[in-house]
């Protein structure tokens, strides 16, 4: 395979991976959510929060570029359920809590004010933020001896058991075990970012493609690590997840015993996500031919990815365009431009007499 990784390091630097600045804004509106979830709250006389927690791909650190800056932010409220009652004293159903979040949000600053959704409130924000506040009780049971044990429980149609942030930690796990620290971070943590890029690469996918977290799911089972080559180590792991995904369809869910990310055994955003891998694995067939080029190898990545931006590292062309112009610039016009052993109109034939 024609190494292209250090192009593929650029490329998910430059124009996959959040810039800092861009996590700062976010992390920023995540707290200016929460000051104003805590004040909303206080002002109408509903319980304070135990505790915030971020979760999500925000927190796993899997969040990829978007030209809309199309992010969501999930992050999560979480209070004792002995303080979730009713005007009445009956415990708040999940629907009742997760609208007592949404209107502690709703302060009246924003454009489209926060909604309640089947599993959080979201909050709009202008350029294409969004934060999701999943509601979450800490259920708190005594067993015969008097020891406490707890867990949480989360807003749903219903209250459902589950914590988010038992996923991150799954997910901080794997990578940790999966791929060795490297100057350029964990190489697992970098092909999830690499794969859902490909996954978001052109905006007719959106709606018919897997999710990011099946997708993070899919990597964790099926990575191909290779700290040498990244660019190896992205096709190994794409070829993986769709052999796999070619005699199973189905995604569990890493934490939660019985549950699925996908729905049914042949969900069709698996099926999208397995012929779009067919799809990249075979533009990048040419990288495997023995006189394959660096400006050829350059052009499939840019297909794959739906950019030019590795055929503008092309050397060669660079190096041809600079000489061109070089050349352009130094050379005299042509009415004046002589050889120096050319011989003159007058000049007689030498040599011969």
């Amino acid at each position: 395979m024609y190494n292209c990784a250090n192009d593929l390091l650029a490329y998910h630097d430059d124009r996959v991976t959040l810039p800092q600045a861009e996590r700062t804004n976010m992390r920023e509106r995540r707290d200016t959510n929460r000051e104003r979830l805590k004040k909303g709250l206080k002002d109408k006389g509903k319980p304070t929060p135990r505790e915030f927690a971020s979760q999500g791909s925000y927190a796993m650190k899997t969040m990829t570029q978007h030209p809309a800056k199309d992010y969501d932010i999930d992050d999560g409220v979480y209070f004792d359920k002995a303080v979730l009652v009713g005007e009445r004293g009956a415990e708040m159903t999940a629907l009742q809590a997760r609208q007592m979040v949404r209107n502690a949000l709703d302060d009246g600053s924003f454009k489209t004010p926060p909604e309640v959704r089947k599993n959080c409130v979201r909050v709009y924000y202008f350029a294409g933020y969004c934060v999701d506040v999943p509601v979450y009780r800490r259920v708190t049971t005594k067993d015969i001896f008097g020891n406490e044990s707890y867990h949480h429980e989360l807003a749903s149609s219903d209250w459902k058991r589950s914590d988010a942030r038992d996923v991150s930690k799954w997910f901080e796990d794997e990578n940790t075990k999966q791929s060795p620290d490297t100057v350029n971070g964990r190489q697992l943590r970098r092909v999830v970012r690499e794969i859902k890029k490909y996954a978001r690469s052109r905006e007719s996918w959106s709606n018919q493609i897997l999710s990011g977290f099946g997708i993070t799911k899919l990597v964790t089972e099926c990575f191909r690590g290779d700290i040498w080559r990244e660019d190896r180590a992205l096709y190994d792991t794409m070829k993986a997840i769709r052999d796999r995904l070619s005699w199973n369809l189905v995604v569990e869910h890493p934490v939660t015993p019985n549950e699925t990310i996908t729905n049914g055994t042949d969900d069709p955003r698996a099926r999208f996500l397995r012929a779009r891998l067919t799809d990249a694995i075979d533009m990048l067939a040419p990288l495997f031919e023995h006189d394959c080029t660096r400006t050829k190898a350059l052009k499939c990545w840019d297909k794959v990815y739906s950019t030019t931006f590795f055929s503008d590292r092309d050397e060669s062309k660079s190096e041809k365009k600079s000489g061109l112009l070089k050349a352009a610039s130094v050379a005299p016009p042509a009415a004046v431009f002589t050889f120096p052993n050319a011989p003159r109109a007058d000049d007689k034939p030498r040599g011969f007499g």
